[in-house]
């Protein structure tokens, strides 16, 4: 029975060639943009998830109160891990470490070869905490003396020519500390699903002693991760963490909101709102799960329409299996099996499509994704197949199936209202998600384009930056000077960290007779910075030598300002993280921060201690000024080489996530709109079809071809129309909800819409006006001779 079901199904796949390859377009292509979003999708839900302590791994968090809500934060002291590991017993360990984004690039020499690499600090118990593979050392020895360092094996063989490198010695720098460390452990390559990317582990130890950390302080900028003991009631021990920060916090009324969220989680749940997870990454997830699921299903529509527009040549069969004694559920099953057949071979072109595209997907995404058969992708491929047959053979084989036999052999075709009802109603729900691809691309594009151009209120063109190694950070000022002679340098200054994407730490000041709390992010910087960036002073003046000890003085930013309440705040003293200080003066508000979050309060402090040179140039000569900044710098710093970036580069990366999805999303846009106009179009094809005799009468009695264009497109048009009026202003409310979780926004544009509207209303009229015009100029008296 089986292997004629088969015979039967090929039977009919080669009779109708047409509709066939129609559906295999329609359906491959849909399964193969599923298989990749599902490949995307699979790879983010693992992220961090390899840790052999993943359900008890937890960091620490704080929601800090401000005068726009709460912030929540991961700053904590630099010894509140070794803290709780000693007097919290429900936890079973704990470690500590600066966060990844603060060493991007630290030098590194061995004998006469130097490297770059990311690095991070981290006590002892880092790698007995997490799950990152040794190729040689002890995890809970490697990082134990504060002379030891812990290099991946990509950096060994950078500096050492291989791998082996247990013993041998490393000299590296921060800023103006230098140091040799021994080679204590080497790192196997990291795993593929880690949000977290170094080349080298430093110890804490080392760190604290460069920055003289002695004490547990209140406020730190540092990650604490903790691995909770089996069966801990976390939020009773978050109540408790909170007591015991609060206790840190002297002078301060306050009660300190500090609580555990699991690691794994952070990767895709790292937005908090008001102190509450409000998503992340997981959008971005769902999302494109969304997509997916649109994309099959649009796909499918088009297999659900031909089969059943071409279920009146298929009834005498189907009656007939019946009259010999073929029950309903064996039709069921037959057409199932026709879907499924579709559907493998849909399957095998898909599989092929996805080893197409694959390379320029990961391009798109970022990612390094690779496709192979095997364990949970196996299980995609089987799921998303079966799902795929189901929703595209589960109407067509009911439809089928149900009709009374006896009518149908007499000659009878039955149909019902519902039936085309159904197909129009499935043709509207296809080119409503295609309206609504369509206004979110156009939406995102504008939203891109508009934080890109915006003026982020300081001057990031022709800014390059480079880390300071070597001797530079002994003699930043002879360094600096040096610089500002350099032919078309306009000016140059220092600073600790970058503009952008440094967190804010919790701040303390006394003004109102209580110490409060405010998140600010801490500039710290060398004379001439604010000039440098050409950041507007709203009051006051920029730090200057012509002052003298302009180190004891601070400059805020408005927000910070307001958020202090301060009036005429120039030449006032107050007491700011404990010590008394002097406002020299308020810069006007500047995004340091992405358009997603509103202007958060900051402060300037003058300090030769830098870790960044910034240089501006000036317009037009930075091709001529680039290779005398890199022989300046070789000269001053020889054995080093000149690696910069340009700010408005790193200005523009902090919407790589949009840019991503605005690119994702202009190609899932084509194709469901490619998917929809076939469909589309086979309808035009089966109807014309259909029709040919009524065309013929209509014109022998007069109906001229526009006439016939006209009532062949009018039929799918309504439908289009009627998908535009639904589509668009479901597209205004979602696009609407997705522009305000930025700050500083476009507003949804009436023209955008029009303009979706028009356009879907256009490709339809291409897609079915070959067809019509087709049947419309087809000689009448041949169609009615062959009746």
């Amino acid at each position: 029975m089986f292997k004629n079901y088969l015979k039967t199904a090929w039977r009919h796949l080669l009779k109708n060639k047409r509709f066939t390859i129609l559906n295999l377009i329609g359906l491959s292509t849909g399964l193969a943009c599923t298989l990749l979003i599902c490949l995307w999708v699979y790879d983010e839900l693992g992220i961090d998830h390899f840790h052999k302590n993943d359900r008890r791994l937890f960091q620490v968090m704080e929601n800090q109160p401000h005068e726009k809500g709460i912030t929540t934060a991961s700053g904590t002291p630099a010894l509140l891990a070794a803290t709780l590991k000693t007097d919290m017993p429900e936890v079973e360990n704990a470690t500590v470490s600066t966060p990844p984004s603060w060493f991007p690039k630290i030098a590194f020499t061995a004998g006469n070869k130097t490297a770059k690499s990311a690095a991070v600090f981290a006590d002892a118990e880092y790698l007995s905490v997490f799950s990152y593979p040794l190729l040689q050392g002890n995890n809970r020895q490697v990082l134990a003396g504060k002379n030891s360092i812990v290099i991946s094996s990509a950096l060994a063989r950078n500096l050492f020519g291989a791998t082996n490198a247990i013993g041998k010695t490393i000299t590296w720098q921060v800023d103006r500390f230098k140091k040799i460390s021994t080679v204590s452990g080497v790192l196997d390559e990291l795993p593929a699903g880690t949000s977290i990317q170094f080349d080298c582990l430093l110890p804490f130890d080392a760190f604290r002693e460069i920055m003289n950390i002695t004490a547990l302080d209140a406020q730190g900028p540092f990650n604490t991760f903790l691995v909770m003991k089996e069966g801990t009631n976390i939020p009773a021990f978050n109540t408790k963490l909170s007591r015991f920060m609060t206790g840190l916090t002297h002078g301060s009324t306050t009660q300190r909101d500090v609580f555990l969220q699991r690691y794994s989680d952070l990767y895709l749940h790292g937005n908090f709102e008001n102190g509450v997870a409000s998503g992340g990454r997981i959008s971005y997830v769902k999302l494109f799960s969304l997509i997916a699921l649109f994309i099959l299903v649009i796909a499918c529509i088009n297999f659900v329409n031909l089969s059943t527009a071409q279920a009146s040549g298929r009834m005498k069969e189907m009656g007939i299996r019946k009259t010999i004694g073929a029950n309903r559920l064996a039709l069921i099953m037959q057409y199932l099996g026709e879907s499924m057949l579709m559907t493998i071979l849909a399957l095998g072109l898909a599989l092929l499509l996805v080893a197409l595209l694959l390379p320029e997907f990961n391009r798109i995404t970022g990612k390094a994704l690779s496709f192979s058969l095997s364990g949970g992708m196996i299980g995609i491929v089987v799921t998303v197949a079966l799902l795929t047959g189901i929703l595209a053979g589960g109407y067509p084989a009911l439809y089928l199936s149900g009709f009374n036999p006896l009518p149908v052999l007499k000659g009878k075709v039955p149909g019902s209202p519902g039936q085309l009802l159904a197909r129009k109603g499935l043709v509207v729900f296809q080119f409503t998600l295609s309206v609504l691809f369509m206004v979110a691309v156009i939406t995102v594009y504008q939203q891109i384009a508009y934080v890109q151009h915006k003026n982020p209120g300081y001057d990031k063109d022709n800014v390059v930056y480079f880390d300071v190694e070597g001797k530079v950070p002994q003699h930043i000022p002879e360094f600096l000077a040096e610089l500002k002679r350099i032919p078309g340098v306009v000016n140059a200054s220092a600073m600790v960290g970058n503009v952008l994407g440094a967190p804010s730490v919790g701040c303390t000041w006394k003004g109102r007779g209580i110490v409060e709390t405010i998140m600010c992010r801490p500039f710290i910087v060398n004379y001439d910075m604010i000039e440098t960036l050409g950041i507007e002073m709203a009051a006051g003046r920029p730090f200057s030598r012509d002052y003298g000890a302009d180190d004891s003085r601070i400059i805020f930013n408005e927000a910070a300002i307001k958020a202090m309440g301060i009036e005429n705040p120039v030449g006032k003293v107050i007491e700011f993280n404990g010590m008394k200080t002097e406002i020299a003066g308020v810069v006007k508000n500047f995004h340091f921060q992405s358009m997603h979050e509103a202007i958060s309060p900051l402060f300037f402090r003058l300090d030769s201690l830098n870790s960044t040179v910034m240089v501006k140039i000036k317009a037009g000569q930075t091709k001529a000024v680039l290779p005398a900044l890199a022989a300046f710098y070789q000269h001053y710093n020889p054995g080093f080489t000149f690696d910069y970036k340009f700010l408005d580069q790193d200005y523009q990366a902090q919407y790589i996530a949009e840019k991503r999805v605005a690119a994702l999303s202009k190609y899932f846009t084509i194709l469901a709109i490619l998917i929809s106009c076939l469909g589309l179009f086979g309808l035009a094809a089966f109807t014309a079809e259909s029709r040919r005799k009524e065309i013929s009468i209509r014109k022998v009695l007069g109906a001229t071809a526009s006439h016939v264009m006209v009532m062949l497109s009018g039929e799918f048009l309504r439908s289009v129309l009627i998908a535009v009026l639904i589509g668009l202003p479901l597209a205004w409310y979602c696009m609407d909800r997705w522009l305000h979780g930025f700050a500083y926004h476009i507003e949804m544009n009436a023209g955008v819409l029009l303009l979706v509207g028009i356009s879907i209303v256009g490709i339809t009229l291409l897609t079915v006006s070959f067809q019509a015009i087709r049947a419309a100029l087809e000689n009448p008296v041949k169609n009615l001779k062959a009746e």
